[in-house]
């Protein structure tokens, strides 16, 4: 499904250069063949104990860390959160195409080492060409604004409330809800650019819901403004 949902929006004209997903993902050889056909890059995590091609031959990706010089770590922000930026520090290293893959492009196991805690995270990553680390990093940090943005749409649009038993049905409902998200997303960006009123904090996406139904989707429960209403249809 993953795949299907990519290669259509790809077909549909989606200028997207990257697709990144867990580990879920990153394991697939389908989903990662669908995306190099078409020479679109991924940044896809992958379990410590997926196996890559190096020259020294198939080896897990927790083996590979072992092997990097302590040079070989940068320090880079993978983007900015509610706190600011998110430092991890982050190696790279070449791998080759396995399983029956085309040798085009550049491959690469991306490895995100945790600051304090020093916890691993990795990534196998392809591009059609060349690529800066940064470049990565960023796709890799990418990944957990889209989940921030689908943990909202479930709090506030109802993502995961479809009761849908087929993929057409799910499809309508999901591709609805992430409309109705964009939009107060859009909306929440359009008020925020102006100064909020003197003593009241900026709006935020929560508050916005709430007005718009209050002002727009609750039906009105006041008599006094039943005057207003447009008249009622006449059958004949």
């Amino acid at each position: 499904m993953a795949s299907r949902m990519i290669l259509r929006a790809l077909h549909g004209g989606v200028g997207a250069r990257w697709v990144a997903g867990d580990e879920v993902y990153g394991g697939n050889p389908t989903l990662r063949a669908d995306p190099r056909a078409r020479r679109v890059g991924y940044v896809l995590a992958v379990a410590c104990g997926h196996r890559v091609g190096t020259a020294a031959g198939t080896v897990r990706a927790d083996a590979v860390v072992g092997w990097l010089p302590k040079r070989a770590w940068q320090c880079l922000s993978a983007g900015k959160d509610a706190k600011g930026h998110r430092f991890y520090d982050w190696a790279w290293i070449t791998i080759t195409a396995t399983g029956g893959d085309a040798p085009e492009g550049q491959r690469w196991l991306l490895v995100r080492r945790n600051r304090r805690t020093g916890e691993l995270a990795f990534y196998r990553c392809y591009a059609p060409g060349r690529v800066p680390l940064g470049a990565l990093v960023r796709v890799a940090g990418r990944r957990w604004t889209v989940e921030e943005s689908l943990q909202t749409s479930t709090g506030q649009t109802g993502l995961d409330e479809h009761q849908c038993r087929t993929w057409r049905s799910w499809h309508r409902w999901t591709t609805l809800v992430l409309l109705a998200h964009a939009f107060l997303a859009i909306v929440t960006v359009t008020a925020r650019s102006r100064p909020a009123p003197a003593g009241l904090i900026p709006l935020t996406l929560n508050e916005i819901r709430h007005l718009y139904n209050a002002l727009v989707v609750t039906p009105v429960a006041n008599l006094a403004h039943a005057d207003e209403s447009p008249p009622p249809l006449a059958y004949h």
